[in-house]
């Protein structure tokens, strides 16, 4: 299935980096699919841009005003994978949906992505249930 579609993380976890690329694999993305915040190359007219971001509580400067420039020119819709708590996501959702007036996927991934500096393998129930939401990311698009 062919679709103009992002993941861009916000992490130092090479967890993280390696969901990020499980994703682009599973769907067959292209060369700049996977890229961190802020990217080389900026969204431009996206499908759907998938965030995964670790975040407790309060944002980086960087992150909130990236989400700020999420326009609907750059990306139609957009999905957070969260390796955090909820007031993080909220926090999102809020800038994403009242700023930058895009439509948010209802359903949050959280996820646990481990320690900066240790492993950052993803096991395979966890690469299953990825694989699932973005599955039902993609069903209900609009």
């Amino acid at each position: 299935m062919a679709i103009k579609m992002r993941v861009l993380y916000d992490s130092p976890k090479p967890k993280i980096k390696n969901i990020a690329n499980i994703i682009k694999a599973q769907y067959d993305l292209g060369g700049h699919a996977v890229d961190t915040i802020l990217p080389a190359y900026s969204c431009d007219k996206e499908r759907i841009v998938i965030l995964i971001i670790s975040a407790k509580g309060h944002l980086k400067d960087s992150l909130r005003l990236f989400c700020q420039e999420l326009t609907k020119a750059r990306a139609q819709n957009i999905a957070l994978v969260v390796d955090g708590d909820k007031a993080a996501a909220n926090s999102i959702r809020e800038i994403i949906g009242d700023v930058a007036k895009n439509q948010v996927f209802e359903e949050v991934l959280y996820i646990k992505g481990g320690l900066p500096i240790i492993g950052g393998s993803v096991k395979p129930e966890e690469r299953t249930e990825i694989i699932a939401w973005v599955d039902r990311v993609i069903a209900n698009l609009k």
